[in-house]
């Protein structure tokens, strides 16, 4: 799925006061909510860099890497931060501030050593049975909460009427992120990888340290930045050998595309300043598609995509891109096309089994494209189980074939996920009435009245 972003924060999931003691997350600052607050953005190709780049790295922690989340944040602040155990949020205004793939693994490490040094306490079980929308909200609601000693204040935040709170919701203290700094020089350099990437991040925000705590960025009010630690990194950097190493060339590529991506499609408007006409490499030719594409250009980003797909004719982030502009501009037969070709080229990615499913469903011709989409569909949420998108996709597509039941289920399956616990009950309710006693659907449905009953436990 191309950039889709998710809908945005607008409910409070989870009481806030029930983790008020529960250490939640240990650097995440409050966000000045807006528009309804930050959005999390899910796009195959960007999460596919991030896996390439960060397994070295979880080797090196001895960590699985399936064990661990990396979920992009939409905001144009400067931040990342662990939430419930082993995710780790990313704002894009962190990827947009670094100059090549060192600084952003170097903050991955960094992120990685809070998350290996246990400098947190998982969730409660309230949160385990959540989309990643609804963490976000909980973390941000929860963060406002505690600062402000008003439980109120984190439905404030999620409805974006509240401003930054004055404190910090559990922010690193020194030794933390010295520690912090340790395991990502160990994982970088044990991977051979140049840890200076590290330093010179660390280095951009070090002006912003005499600053007033609300003109610093998230990232610096959250990760205390001194000279000394600094001043350390440095020292390790130097005795690593490493410095004068290059990283791969692919990954200053794929670093490259990640931002042209990220500029195209959340500053449209920059893309023409920040890149050339005269520059025709792949990344700026790409920011410059997808700038067309969400200016409405539809000529020019046809034009634009097809002359990258014949530079890179097997590349199924193209044909993805190609896909949703096709179907955004009301051509869902050949969207459904440039679609499959790209779950061809990348068979494992659930999110673009997930996008081909919707053009099915959108462009139905019958029960076919909608069989189709289910086959997709299930294998999707296999890997995707806390998905709504995919959850609200199955219901339609039952529900069009007339397997009311399995869109019941689903519905209350998305419910859960977005915490909306008595909607949720209500549906698996009404399938055990018309449900055949001992069948699937009436086992899940028991199965998603057990998950309500102890999801609405923890939350008195």
């Amino acid at each position: 799925m191309m950039m889709r972003k998710t809908q945005k924060i607008k409910r409070n999931i989870f009481p806030f006061f029930l983790f008020l003691f529960c250490a939640l997350v240990m650097d995440a600052s409050l966000l000045r909510a807006q528009g309804g607050g930050p959005a999390i953005i899910r796009d195959t190709e960007i999460e596919a860099i991030f896996r390439e780049w960060s397994q070295p790295l979880f080797k090196q922690a001895h960590i699985g890497q399936d064990q661990v989340h990396i979920i992009l944040v939409q905001s144009p602040e400067i931040n990342a931060f662990v939430a419930d155990g082993a995710n780790i949020f990313f704002y894009t205004g962190l990827i947009e501030k670094t100059d090549g793939p060192g600084e952003v693994i170097g903050v991955l490490a960094h992120e990685l050593g809070h998350i290996a040094g246990g400098h947190l306490i998982k969730m409660r079980e309230a949160a385990e049975r959540a989309s990643y929308e609804s963490l976000l909200g909980t973390v941000l609601g929860l963060g406002a909460a505690i600062a402000s000693g008003n439980g109120g204040a984190g439905n404030a935040i999620i409805y974006g009427s509240q401003s930054m709170a004055q404190s910090h919701f559990l922010t690193h203290s020194r030794v933390h992120e010295s520690s912090a700094d340790q395991a990502a020089y160990a994982y970088m350099s044990q991977a051979g990888l140049n840890p200076q990437g590290l330093e010179t991040f660390l280095g951009k925000l070090e002006s912003e340290e005499l600053l007033p705590a609300s003109q610093q960025s998230e990232y610096m009010r959250t990760h205390p930045i001194t000279r000394d630690r600094i001043a350390a990194v440095h020292a390790r950097v130097e005795q690593s050998g490493l410095e004068d190493k290059a990283l791969p060339d692919l990954w200053k590529e794929q670093h490259a595309r990640m931002k042209a991506k990220l500029m195209g499609f959340l500053h449209p408007e920059q893309v023409a300043w920040a890149y050339d006409d005269k520059d025709q490499s792949i990344a700026a030719r790409y920011a410059r598609v997808i700038a067309a594409y969400r200016q409405n250009r539809v000529d020019e980003a046809i034009k634009g995509i097809d002359s990258l797909l014949q530079s890179e004719p097997n590349n199924p982030y193209f044909y993805e891109l190609k896909g949703q502009m096709l179907v955004d501009f009301g051509r869902i037969n050949e969207g459904r096309k440039a679609y499959q070709k790209s779950v061809d080229l990348l068979p494992e990615a659930p999110l673009l089994r997930i996008a081909l499913a919707h053009s099915l469903i959108e462009g139905s011709s019958g029960s076919a494209d909608l069989k189709s989409a289910v086959i997709h569909l299930q294998r999707a949420v296999k890997k995707e189980p806390n998905s709504t998108r995919v959850h609200r996709l199955l219901a339609t597509a039952y529900g069009r074939l007339g397997q009311e039941d399995l869109a019941k289920l689903h519905l209350a399956e998305e419910a859960v996920l977005q915490g909306r616990l008595d909607y949720a009950k209500a549906q698996a309710e009404k399938v055990l009435k018309t449900a055949k006693p001992q069948s699937p659907a009436a086992f899940q449905a028991q199965d998603i009245l057990a998950q309500v009953q102890n999801l609405q436990a923890a939350k008195n």
